[in-house]
This record gives structure tokens, C-alpha cells and sequence, in this order.
């Protein structure tokens, strides 16, 4: 166990860089779209805490809306926003809209009556009510729900890399490809150790005193909107091209990393789904993806298959393979397989594929684009 946490931290220090691009990334994902939801969470909230009847429609709507699986809500934003942080950034505030919308609809309506019949028999307005009376006795349970808001955010934005959002998630999957453990854990404990101290730091402010609460809603949209900011920090991308891969061919000899080694192509890489990768490059979001050179894909998308002069990529063989007992069950499969005997040797075969308004014909002239 001891070898195995000391190998997680040797591979954590190896890829400290990376890991702190994605960390920047993930942070920035999790307060921007913190942010956008407390814009829209914290007014709804109050509407329907003065207007009770909208509550069951609202809540109940931001309750769907949770309920829905994020990676298909991911899948829902493809189509209309296109892959990156912007369909990312609107899947989590969705998901961070219910807590928020919640607690502040709780808190101001678990205000005593008799404190604001006080305030209003003081000769204050409705505005001042809300603003000097409810809003700051409710302070706590509305921190309460941009906490767990945040925390979901931290986790759900994991899976901001599955369309090319980068973040955390990025490892994790690339470790599932490739059954890297490490890799897995380079990404998991980051994330579980922001989900943490952001949970922490707001439960702390959360239970402070008043006064110190008043001080502290003043400073912190501040700092949310400078940890949003962190998102932006990793833009020294490299060259003026981008290139989305699997998370198998970013770890890959035969890949990425061959790429680079015997190519030199230091273009800016993002991870992707193999799902969605193909279409981002039809629509000129990505300049270069991994694919297989006999996806029908290609010819739909009217890409360009390049070639490997330099021969990086080893011939891979597809096989049938049967099981004994279902060969003996069906002794006429084994003579009906033996026909496709040489003919699909290449179906399996991974390339490098380029958008066809750049015309390159090798990876090298890639490079040299850059």
C-alpha cells in the first residue's frame, strides 16, 4: 500500500504542470457557473418567497432538472451550445440552481413574522425589509445552499472533459482507458480535496457571527469571481492549432506521446469523447483528432486521413474470437468466420485525421504549421 501511495505522488510530481492547468481549469468550471447560479437562484428564491403559489412550479422544475444524469445533460447541451466550457458551464449551474433556489426560499421564509412586522412598524419599506432584515437573517442557510451547490459543482465538473471542457476529469478518464490507477488517483484526490476545503471554508463562514457575516457577503463575490478567473490562467496554449484525442491515445506510445517524439507536434491538446470528437472536428472545433482511418465517420464529415511516413502507428489485426462451447453449438461458424481470413486486417487500424480545410498531408506538416 505504502509503494503503491508513494508511485500516486512520484506520478502526481511528474505531472505537476498538467495537474495544475487542470486544477485552474476545474476550479475556474466549478465558481463560474457558481456564479451565474447564484445570479438566477438567489432572485427566484426570493420571488417565491413572496409570491408562495410559483414555489411547488419552481422548485419542482429545478428538482427535474437535478434528477437528470449529467452525462446526459452534457449530451442535451452538445447540439445547441457545441463542445468546451460552454454547454459545461451551463450543465452545472443547472444542477447547482436547486440548492440554491431552495435555501433562500427557506431562509426567508423561516424569518420570525414578529421581526419583520417590527422592521415594518419602524416605517420600513419592503425593499428595506428584505435587504436589512430577512436577507441577513437568512444569510446562513443561504451559505448553506451555495455550499452544497459548490460541492456538486466540484464533483459534477469531473465530467466537463468528456466534451473537451479540461478540468480534473481529464485523468480520471484517461487512467479508466488505460487502467491507470495512478492516473485515476492523480485526478480523484485534487477534486475530492477542493469538494473539501471549498465545503470547510464555507461551513466556517457559515457559522460565523452577524456582523462578520455582513463583512464577508461583501468580500465574497470577490473571491468567487477570482476563482472563476483561474479558468482563463492556462491560455498559453502553445501554437494556432488545437487537437482533441481520446483518453487512451493522450497516454499512448502509439499516440500522443509518438506524436510528439518522432513528429514534434507540441500543438495545444485537449481530451475528448470518441463520441463527440468527429463532429467537433466538422464543425472547426478542432483542427486535428484521433480516429479509426475506416469510420464511415470520415467520409460524412468529409475529413482527411493522414499519413504516417514515419510509421509510428503499428499494423493492428482484428480477429473473430468464439468460445469453445459455441463453436460446438454452431459448427458452421468456424467456416463462415475463416472467410473474413485477411480481409479485415486494417479495420481496426488508428490514425491521425485533419479537418480538410487544412490540406497537410503528414503529421509532420502539421508540426510545421505550428
Amino acid at each position: 500500500m505504502n509503494e503503491q501511495q508513494l508511485s500516486v505522488w512520484e506520478f502526481m510530481a511528474q505531472q505537476s504542470d498538467k495537474l495544475l492547468t487542470q486544477t485552474l481549469q476545474h476550479i475556474g468550471l466549478t465558481f463560474i457557473s457558481l456564479i451565474i447560479a447564484v445570479v438566477i437562484g438567489l432572485p427566484l428564491g426570493i420571488l417565491i418567497a413572496r409570491r408562495k403559489k410559483l414555489s411547488p412550479a419552481v422548485l419542482g422544475l429545478a428538482g427535474i432538472l437535478q434528477t437528470i444524469p449529467s452525462i446526459a445533460l452534457l449530451g442535451f447541451m452538445i447540439p445547441l451550445l457545441g463542445i468546451g466550457a460552454k454547454p459545461a458551464i451551463v450543465a452545472l449551474l443547472l444542477y447547482a440552481l436547486l440548492p440554491i433556489i431552495r435555501n433562500t426560499f427557506t431562509g426567508i421564509t423561516g424569518v420570525d413574522a414578529s421581526v419583520k412586522e417590527a422592521a415594518v412598524a419602524m416605517g420600513m419599506t419592503s425593499r428595506q425589509v428584505l435587504f436589512k432584515v430577512e436577507l441577513p437573517l437568512a444569510m446562513p442557510v443561504i451559505l448553506a445552499g451555495i455550499r452544497t451547490a459548490t460541492v456538486i459543482n466540484v464533483g459534477v465538473a469531473t465530467l466537463a472533459s468528456y466534451i473537451a471542457a479540461g478540468g480534473l476529469g481529464e485523468f480520471i478518464f484517461g487512467g479508466i482507458s488505460l487502467n491507470n490507477t495512478n492516473m485515476i488517483l492523480a485526478g480523484a484526490i485534487p477534486a475530492a480535496l477542493l469538494a473539501i476545503l471549498f465545503d470547510f471554508s464555507l461551513s466556517r463562514l457559515q457559522h460565523t457571527n452577524l456582523k462578520k457575516l455582513k463583512t464577508a457577503a461583501a468580500i465574497l463575490p470577490l473571491l468567487v469571481i477570482a476563482f472563476a478567473g483561474f479558468y482563463f490562467i492556462p491560455s498559453a496554449y502553445g501554437g494556432k492549432l488545437t487537437a482533441g484525442f481520446t483518453p487512451e491515445f493522450m497516454g499512448r506510445q502509439d499516440g500522443n506521446l509518438g506524436l510528439q517524439s518522432k513528429y514534434g507536434l507540441k500543438i495545444h491538446t485537449i481530451v475528448i469523447s470518441d463520441a463527440v470528437m468527429y463532429k467537433a472536428a466538422f464543425e472547426s472545433e478542432l483542427d486535428v483528432i484521433s480516429g479509426y482511418s475506416t469510420d464511415g465517420r470520415l467520409k460524412a464529415y468529409d475529413l482527411v486521413v493522414l499519413d504516417d511516413d514515419k510509421k509510428i502507428f503499428p499494423p493492428y489485426y482484428a480477429a473473430p474470437i468464439v468460445r469453445d462451447d459455441a463453436l460446438r453449438r454452431f459448427p458452421e461458424l468456424e467456416k463462415t468466420l475463416n472467410l473474413l481470413a485477411g480481409k479485415i486486417s486494417d479495420s481496426v487500424m488508428t490514425d491521425l485525421n485533419y479537418r480538410t480545410d487544412y490540406l497537410h498531408q503528414t503529421p509532420e506538416r502539421v508540426a510545421k504549421d505550428f
